[in-house]
């Protein structure tokens, strides 16, 4: 018989009839990896797959990486794979002797890696040490703010710019390096980054130091100034507190800190009378004549605290406003929504009492500011805003208490009198 031909892989084997047949070879998909495998330098099975090489007749070989010593080489190697006890390494050494020497080198890099592990948890514990100092400096200087009388309001923001520097890896104790912090950021607006130097020279001097200031440029904006029917669009669309607060910010003007603040002991509802006794930036006190509505809402709210809105801190009214306005905007596809803040409502009140009353001491007293300077921006916006209207009134006289009370009804304000005729002039825009 013929013998069967075949390649020298044993796929095919040649036999005889009447000889042993071959034995079964495994499937080339399941090949089994060989178990024997040792790197020729140190010995060590610990190895890794290092990618494929391609010889020239087509076939290719497994690279591997010893994970001990690092040698590179390929496996099926040519020839025969020489006893590990006879073999020698490229710097004619024994398997033995090679692994000792990995082994040492293994306990050099193990000692390094120790050494380097210990030296960056000293590093971290300076470093928190370090931290643990400043905040404590920080502390002290809000506890000194405090005993040298400043507001607590400005106490607050004083602690969350120098958080702030410190959360960006400024060095408080390091002038230079804070002002590395404060050219790198680009997120904080001119008024922002004045406080935010303002406060950090005050530390210092608290500290016996000194620093050359940055410059900071303030250019002052004017403010965005939403109609009467979207104020009330997002009262009418908020939760019962916040609709309660942005009425009270409506009507008196106030400042969102200052509302939040209120007591129940400021409010006289018998003669719908509102009194700040506790105003922010040094502000005068004030006092408001409000309308039946807000003291309705006013009365509709749950008496669990001193204060009327409770005495959580004014983030979670705000969050909640937000929320309310987000989903409003989407309601009225109105995206002039999203610009109203708490303080866009003062900004509103400042300049529609500009607009009936055209005098700026009344405008400067309802928003309690010393100073004409700063209300004066609303004489502007005043007039860009109304410049295509009717700044005309309609005039009455009242000769009685019914004809007064009436014509106030109608939206009439009163101006002066009272006349030889007992009559009290009212007016009012056309």
């Amino acid at each position: 018989m013929a013998e069967a031909e075949g390649d020298e892989s044993g796929s095919n084997t040649s036999w005889k009839l009447g000889s042993s047949p071959p034995k079964a070879q495994p499937c080339r998909l399941h090949k089994p990896q060989p178990q024997s495998i040792r790197c020729p330098e140190c010995g060590s099975t610990r190895l890794n797959k290092d990618g494929v090489r391609y010889l020239k007749d087509g076939s290719s070989v497994q690279r591997y990486l010893c994970k001990d010593c690092g040698f590179r080489f390929s496996w099926p190697r040519s020839g025969k794979q020489p006893k590990r006890q006879n073999l020698k390494s490229g710097h004619g050494l024994t398997l033995d002797e090679c692994s000792s020497r990995a082994l040492a080198l293994l306990e050099q890099r193990l000692e390094r890696a120790m050494s380097k592990v210990e030296e960056s948890e000293k590093r971290a514990a300076g470093a928190t040490e370090q931290i643990a100092d400043i905040k404590g400096k920080i502390v002290s200087f809000l506890w000194w703010m405090e005993k040298q009388g400043y507001a607590k309001e400005t106490i607050r923001l004083a602690g969350s710019a120098l958080r702030a520097l410190l959360q960006r890896g400024a060095d408080l104790l390091n002038s230079e390096s804070v002002k590395e912090v404060l050219a790198k950021e680009k997120t904080w607006s001119s008024s922002r980054r004045r406080n935010v130097i303002n406060v950090y020279t005050l530390f210092l001097k608290f500290n016996g130091q000194q620093w050359e200031k940055p410059r900071c440029g303030i250019t002052r904006k004017i403010p965005f100034i939403p109609t009467e029917q979207e104020i009330d669009d997002l009262i009418a669309g908020s939760p019962r507190q916040v609709a309660t607060f942005l009425q009270l910010l409506k009507e008196t003007a106030m400042r969102s800190g200052e509302a939040k603040r209120l007591l129940w002991t400021d409010i006289d509802f018998e003669r719908r009378l509102i009194i700040l006794n506790e105003p922010e930036k040094n502000s005068l006190p004030r006092i408001w004549h409000v309308s039946a509505k807000l003291i309705n809402m006013l009365n509709a709210l749950p008496r669990k605290s001193l204060r009327v809105f409770g005495d959580g801190p004014i983030n979670s009214i705000k969050s909640t406003f937000i929320k309310a306005r987000r989903r409003l905007a989407f309601k009225l596809q109105n995206p002039r929504l999203l610009q109203i803040h708490f303080h866009t409502i003062r900004h509103w009140k400042a300049t529609m009492e500009y607009h009936r009353t055209n005098d700026i001491l009344h405008v400067k007293e309802l928003l309690g500011h010393k100073k004409l300077d700063n209300v004066a921006i609303y004489v502007q916006i005043d007039k860009k805003l109304f410049a295509d209207t009717d700044d005309s009134f309609i005039c009455k006289v009242a000769h009685n208490v019914g004809e007064a009370v009436a014509l106030v009804e109608a939206g009439f304000e009163y101006v002066t009198g009272e006349y030889e005729d007992g009559g009290k002039i009212f007016r009012k825009r056309k």
